[in-house]
Order: structure tokens, then C-alpha cells, then sequence
């Protein structure tokens, strides 16, 4: 007796669902399982996790913050780049800002928690904040004194063309002091929250200001990457932040550059990518170099 096509079809697609689960369900996920137990790989399997003293201080592969319980930077340790995933280095919700070059006009709202800072003046603020931290010129094009976007919106009397009438600088709000007192002959106005000057007619307007074109602080320590979990910073970051850790840890400056050196990676197979240094390994070693008096 011969079953009806349906019920054929039907049993088929049972059948396909049945040796499909038991592949991919069961097979494959046991097969990665095995393969991440093999030697040499099963570190990686397990995070890539480091111990020292005898507990586990973080992961070869996650970047993470050495700060103090407010949030300010410990000046005894190699600082690692900023991150955007989550609070900070949460492999949970990795992920990049998603703001880009054009992002430089501040959202200033009337409670200060729900303002959202451009990109530019996110990398301002962290510049100033690095210069201060390690002694150096921390200033950059297109940003304030106090560490914001250095951009006004100008109002012209045709629109688009005409004399100035009016110029706002559109990240900055009282009690500070406008960055620029005139622009074409007008006064400058501080924001004012709530208010937006993009859509009231103003033309954005970054102003170039006088710091240097090539900046003291480099790229990676005032930008998350694209992950917001790398660990590594670059040897020119690391450079910067000799002379700060050597003086907390009464160590020789040569000494500390030395072990930045050791831990500098080159290119993967020699050509990809940039080098690096590893933040946590750094201050791993410095501990061990120079342990706390």
C-alpha cells in the first residue's frame, strides 16, 4: 500500500529535520567543543584568561580600564584606549560608537544625563584629559581650550550667503567663555540648552584654532575601536605614558621604556595591521618589575 504524497513529504522533511539535528545540533557544536580541549587551543577556548597571583586578572584578548573607584586613571599603570561597548571593555555588548567625522555638533540638553557629546568633542575632552594626565601638549585641531568641539553655527543674512548676523558656539554653554569673542565682527553666543541651531538655520562651522597639525596625544588614545575590546595600544601611546609611570614607581624611565619594547608585537605575518602593545601584559610585568612600596 502505497502512502499518500503528503504524508511521503511530510515524512521526508522529518526525516531531513531529524539527521540535520543531530548534525548541527549535536555533531558539530561536540566537534568545536573537542577541538577548543586540544593543547595549544584551549586556552583561547577558555578566554585567553591571565592569572597572576594566583587569581585571574583579566584576558589577553579584552581590553580593560585601570582606574580608581571614581573612574580616574591609576598613574601607576599604562592607561588602555577608550572603548564604546557597553560601559566600558563589556564583551557583552561590544560594538564602536557608530558616530563618525561629521559628528561635531554637541546634543545639550536641560539635564545635563541626557546630553550626548559629538565624537569630536568626546575626542577633545580625551585629549585635554590625556595632556593633563601625562604632561603634555594635549590640545588638537577644531578643540576648545576646556576640551569641546570648537565649532560655531553662523547665521548669514541670506541663508546661505550675506553678512554674518549671528554665530553660536554650539558645544559650549555658561558659565564658560566662548572660545572665540567675534567671528566676522559679530560676538559669539554660548548655546543655550534645548536649543537647535542646526535646524534654526545656522551653518556649522568648525574653526581650525592654533594647535599643532601633527597633536602630542596620539589617535588611539582618544578613539574606541571598532570592537571597543582591544587590549593594545600603540607604541606611540605607550611612549607617552613612560615618563608618568616611572615617576610613580620611582623606577629609571629607560628601564620602564625597555619593557615597552618587550611587549611591543609587530604586523601579523609581517605585513597586516599596526604594531601593538598589550596594556595588560605592560602592567603585569611592571608589578613584578616593581612591585608596590
Amino acid at each position: 500500500m502505497r502512502l499518500p504524497v503528503w504524508l511521503t513529504q511530510h515524512l521526508a522533511a522529518l526525516r531531513a529535520l531529524l539527521v540535520f539535528t543531530v548534525l548541527l545540533g549535536l555533531a558539530y557544536p561536540l566537534a568545536l567543543v573537542a577541538a577548543g580541549r586540544l593543547p595549544g587551543l584551549d586556552g583561547r577556548a577558555d578566554g585567553s584568561l591571565v592569572d597572576a597571583g594566583g587569581r585571574t586578572v583579566g584576558s589577553a584578548l579584552i581590553g580593560q580600564a585601570f582606574t580608581d573607584a571614581d573612574g580616574d586613571p591609576v598613574p601607576r599603570y599604562f592607561q588602555s584606549r577608550p572603548s564604546a561597548a557597553g560601559d566600558g571593555y563589556d564583551p557583552t555588548s561590544t560594538a564602536a560608537s557608530n558616530l563618525g567625522p561629521e559628528s561635531v555638533v554637541d546634543t545639550i540638553a536641560a539635564d545635563p544625563e541626557e546630553s550626548t557629546p559629538s565624537l569630536l568633542t568626546q575626542v577633545c575632552t580625551r585629549s585635554r584629559a590625556v595632556g593633563e594626565l601625562d604632561g603634555v601638549d594635549g590640545r588638537r585641531p577644531y578643540c576648545t581650550p576646556d576640551g569641546v568641539g570648537a565649532v560655531l553655527a553662523v547665521f548669514r543674512a541670506n541663508g546661505l550667503t550675506g553678512p554674518v548676523t549671528r554665530a553660536v558656539s554650539v558645544n559650549q554653554t555658561g558659565p564658560a567663555a566662548p572660545f572665540l569673542a567675534t567671528y566676522q565682527g559679530v560676538p559669539v553666543e554660548l548655546a543655550k540648552p534645548g536649543e537647535d541651531y542646526v535646524a534654526a538655520g545656522g551653518i556649522v562651522t568648525p574653526i581650525r584654532g592654533d594647535a599643532p597639525a601633527e597633536p602630542a596625544v596620539p589617535a588611539d588614545a582618544v578613539t574606541a575601536s571598532g570592537s571597543g575590546l582591544d587590549p593594545h595600544i600603540s607604541p606611540a601611546y605607550a611612549r607617552l605614558q613612560v615618563a608618568r609611570v616611572a615617576r610613580e614607581r620611582g623606577a629609571d624611565p629607560a628601564v620602564v621604556r625597555d619593557l615597552v619594547d618587550r611587549h611591543t608585537t609587530g604586523r601579523a605575518l609581517g605585513f597586516m595591521g599596526e604594531p601593538g602593545v598589550n596594556v595588560l601584559a605592560l602592567n603585569l610585568a611592571l608589578d613584578e618589575r616593581f612591585p608596590a612600596r
